[in-house]
């Protein structure tokens, strides 16, 4: 019997009702089926858990996810609403070395990966053994459990530094990460990733599905990482200052969570076969642009202190993709703006607080 329940005082239901009404038309692909995910406990599987779900329930999907994790301890503890479905199967492994859950698995989604700036640091080697052993690990077992298809989230670090001249990264740009550059190894990963994919479907009949992700914004996006618009956030909530440590001119640009999430459903169920997509929003914004744009989504606004002074001779570094393709091909487009999206984020950072 399956449970019941999902939708009740749920914070993200406003999000989760967004995703299902712009992606209904998808999920009867996956009316009965079962469902592999690595890094469920991560910004990009908790969504795509959480929308599952919420599908699951309101379409009367009969769909299973089985999640692989390091901990189910801590994942019942991040997430007992989740936990608690009956269409939830926890497995505990490390992404590198797990042992193979028994039965088959029709769709795989490999969302699994260590995308610490600290890591990359202090172990290079051991962020790159992760991508690629958890890749060739998750590819391994896709093929033997009969699944149709395979998404991998990749990264746009896969090209490299950003041209300045360029104001947007195509999928067939040649950039790539500097072999030279211990700092590149996130970027080497995954571009190794997406080449496995590759090379398993020369030799199985799955679909793999790649999708180039950008930066985003939404909550479950950690607030003491890397992540700029997470930082922003948190020091937002906590009554400021917003402090920007860098001199505020990179260009980035940031795709809602809710967004992501219909994109990459879309990507792993309509996409074409080995062929990126870019997933993120193509509206860019200075680093410092954004700490003020967090700072009018509080009342009263915060200060903004960006701690160094830009060098005017020095080229505007920039990450932003062009979402040509995705836009063309799968009719997709980022329908929460950035303004919105800040705001949404932070109340809904707000109300999963309480919840605990």
């Amino acid at each position: 019997m399956r449970d019941r329940g999902l939708a009740m005082h749920n914070p993200l239901a406003p999000d989760l009702d967004h995703i299902l009404d712009h992606s209904r038309d998808l999920w009867e692909e996956l009316r009965g089926q079962a469902v592999f995910l690595t890094g469920g406990t991560g910004f990009f599987g908790r969504w795509l858990l959480e929308s599952l779900m919420w599908a699951n329930e309101k379409l009367d999907l009969h769909a299973r996810a089985t999640v692989l994790t390091r901990s189910p301890e801590a994942f019942r503890a991040r997430a007992p609403h989740l936990a608690a479905q009956g269409a939830v199967t926890l497995v505990s492994g490390d992404v590198r070395t797990f042992d193979f859950p028994r039965g088959t698995y029709t769709h795989i989604i490999h969302a699994a990966t260590e995308s610490s700036t600290k890591l990359n640091e202090l172990d290079p080697v051991l962020l790159l053994e992760t991508i690629l052993g958890g890749t060739h690990r998750t590819l391994d077992f896709a093929r033997s459990c009969g699944a149709r298809k395979f998404l991998l989230t990749s990264s746009g670090a896969v090209y490299g530094r950003q041209p300045p001249e360029l104001a947007q990264l195509p999928e067939d740009h040649p950039g790539a990460p500097d072999p030279m550059d211990p700092s590149s190894a996130y970027g080497q990963g995954k571009r190794i990733a997406e080449h496995l994919c590759v090379l398993y479907a020369r030799q199985s009949d799955i679909e793999m599905k790649i999708a180039r992700c950008f930066a985003f914004v939404g909550p479950y996006l950690p607030l003491d990482a890397h992540f700029a618009a997470g930082n922003f956030i948190r020091d937002g909530l906590n009554g400021g200052p917003i402090v920007v440590s860098g001199d505020g001119t990179p260009c980035r640009s940031y795709l809602y969570a809710a967004d992501l999430a219909i994109w990459l459903w879309t990507i792993l169920l309509k996409g074409q076969s080995c062929r990126p997509y870019n997933v993120g929003s193509d509206q860019a914004l200075s680093i410092g642009e954004l700490a003020h744009m967090v700072a009018d989504a509080f009342r009263p606004a915060p200060a903004v202190q960006i701690l160094r002074t830009a060098n005017a001779s020095k080229p505007t570094e920039r990450y932003v993709p062009s979402i040509k393709r995705v836009s063309s091909e799968l009719q997709l487009r980022p329908w929460i703006d950035l303004p919105d999206a800040i705001q949404r984020t932070a109340a809904g950072i707000q109300r999963l607080r309480k919840e605990k």
